[in-house]
């Protein structure tokens, strides 16, 4: 990794929560489905009321769903996000280092990677496309 790389932060490849499909627990696959097609992430984040992350839902989840679930899909499509969503994640804050922050997606074979406040808010994530686009952008410039 380049010096140039290295002073770089996670702001500088941070998705904002605004470009992120977030959504409550009780939000319905269908609309979630949706919400996560328009996003072009393939992720949908389940705040609570407050904003903290309560569950991820990816692409990759619902591939498993499906091959896993013996209910109609019009009977998966009524149900809540938080009924199939991961509540166990891993995460990062601000502070994490973009080295590490990239080390993560690939030791867990992810795509995303949430950064949260101290007190659990949601405030981006870790995209693994835009963030190997803006890193590359930068060695270019």
């Amino acid at each position: 990794m380049s010096t140039q790389t290295a002073n770089r932060t996670i702001d500088d490849i941070l998705l904002l929560p605004e470009a992120i499909p977030a959504m409550l627990p009780t939000t319905i696959m269908k609309e979630a489905l949706e919400m996560m097609t328009a996003g072009r992430l393939g992720l949908a984040c389940v705040v609570d009321g407050d904003g903290r992350l309560i569950g991820l839902f990816t692409d990759g989840d619902l591939r498993r769903l499906l091959l896993r679930s013996q209910k109609p899909l019009s009977a998966l499509f009524a149900d809540d996000i938080i009924d199939h969503a991961r509540t166990e994640f891993k995460s990062v804050d601000r502070r994490t280092g973009i080295a590490e922050a990239l080390s993560l997606l690939q030791e867990r074979e992810i795509f995303d990677l949430p950064v949260l406040a101290p007190d659990g808010k949601l405030e981006g994530v870790i995209h693994l496309h835009p963030a190997l686009r803006a890193l590359l952008e930068s060695e270019d410039a």
